[in-house]
């Protein structure tokens, strides 16, 4: 699916990372225990009255030099008309209308995208103040009067952003084409690995970070079935990320992996495993897409014979929040097991789709809960009731149980590793939901 986008746009200090949070507060899934998770994204799902649609916020857009304010603020609201479908105004109903608020309703006005005018801060209860009248003056139709540490009034503002809102429609690619994410930081080669993938120079390649600036799909068909390879722009960490246009890069960069079956997380072999990596892997494995880590530039290394076993042992502790990941020792360059990425790409896309029958995993659970018992505390043990499978891509599972509470960590890890021993889940995320199924005192 490939979801609207809404872009929130307005001079600095208006509220609209505060309107934004509130708007996606509660559709916003942190994992705090999950090592290498990214929670600084500049976007998020929302949903209102049954419509998704990916909100943008432009908040964290700021000048980084003396540069003029109203430059600055055309910069990125031309960025914000290119990407979104309709576009919401922040104004501030404190400072009244000002002359870059004049300035950049003209600048949309002249785009021809929807625009929804929000006049923040209207705090108060009851009837809008008479300052809110004044806003007309923009030209962009009625102002809705927001509150956005409230969240007084955004109900109607969504309602009058769903009026423009297209409808969601189905990927246009075919269904049977394995749409792959090809993600990593700036400079490990992912364009070069598109090019040898593709045969031929589809992208743009240049030892300078930061050349691909789109989410550029690339069709591929052959003897392993057909491919949607999607190059990214580099991630980079957010200190990082200074330029308006990267940031906007790297918002494309995570809907890229939003859409796709699996991410290819590229990795550089002469550099080796870091901290920014385990960011751009964390994304990935928190949207529970299925995941592969190509080691480019392998043939740069001098090796012996143990050489990729080594390195292997090392990136298998570097990757230990997602221990279920293979890796692929690749070249760009030379073309170095590029086949044998693709069969990799097509065996985790198998693995995140794969759907076990309810008697199976509940024998394997048998078996596991006999071979170690479950937890107890207080005198009262855990008891499994039966587990079952609700969805795919991730393999997403449901344990009833008699005390959620009972049901540590390291027992559902246990029961993990048993489930991908036994049904071989290599490359995939999996999900473990619990549900009590009454509150015995039974010990």
């Amino acid at each position: 699916m490939v979801l609207p986008v809404v872009a929130v746009v307005g001079r600095p200090n208006v509220g609209k990372s505060t309107l934004f949070n509130k708007l996606i507060g509660q559709r916003l899934s942190i994992v705090e225990d999950t090592p290498g998770v990214t929670r600084d994204r500049i976007y998020g799902k929302c949903e209102w009255l049954g419509r998704e649609f990916m909100l943008v916020d432009t908040g964290g857009i700021e000048p980084e030099s003396d540069d003029i304010i109203l430059s600055q603020m055309r910069r990125q609201s031309e960025l914000a008309i290119t990407s979104a479908n309709v576009i919401i105004l922040v104004t501030d109903i404190k400072s009244g209308v000002t002359s870059t608020d004049m300035e950049v309703a003209q600048m949309l006005m002249k785009s021809g995208k929807p625009v929804v005018l929000c006049v923040n801060k209207v705090d108060n209860v009851g009837e809008p103040p008479m300052e809110l009248y004044e806003f007309y003056n923009l030209g962009l139709g009625e102002p809705f009067p927001v509150s956005s540490v409230h969240g007084h009034g955004t109900g109607d503002m969504l309602d009058e952003v769903l009026k423009y809102l297209p409808e969601i429609s189905a990927e246009e690619d075919d269904d049977e084409a394995v749409k792959v994410a090809v993600i990593g930081k700036p400079n490990v080669g992912k364009s070069s690995l598109i090019n040898r993938i593709c045969g031929e120079e589809r992208v743009i390649v240049s030892d300078i970070a930061g050349t691909t600036r789109d989410a550029t799909d690339t069709d591929i068909e052959n003897e392993f079935g057909k491919f949607v390879f999607i190059d990214t722009a580099g991630i980079r960490r957010k200190s990082k990320v200074l330029e308006t246009v990267e940031k906007y890069s790297v918002l494309r960069a995570y809907m890229a992996v939003d859409r796709a079956d699996v991410a290819v997380i590229v990795i550089d072999a002469t550099v080796g495993f870091t901290e920014q990596d385990s960011k751009v892997a964390g994304y990935a494995h928190e949207k529970g897409k299925a995941c592969v880590v190509a080691v480019n530039k392998w043939d740069a290394l001098e090796k012996d014979g143990k050489t990729m076993n080594e390195f292997r042992k090392k990136l298998e502790n570097d990757f230990s929040f997602m221990s279920y990941v293979p890796f692929v020792f690749v070249s760009a360059k030379t073309g170095l097991r590029v086949d044998k990425l693709f069969e990799m790409i097509r065996y985790v896309k198998e693995k995140n789709s794969v759907r076990i029958a309810t008697g199976k995993l509940n024998e394997v659970l048998a078996y596991a809960t006999q071979r170690v018992q479950p937890p107890s505390d207080k005198g009262r043990r855990l008891k499994i009731y039966y587990m079952t499978q609700v969805s795919t891509n991730p393999p997403t599972f449901v344990f009833f149980v008699n005390r959620a509470e009972l049901f540590h960590f390291s027992y559902q890890r246990y029961l993990e590793n048993q489930i991908r021993e036994t049904f071989s889940l290599d490359g995939t995320p999996i999900v473990f939901k619990i549900r009590e199924r009454d509150r015995d005192d039974v010990k």
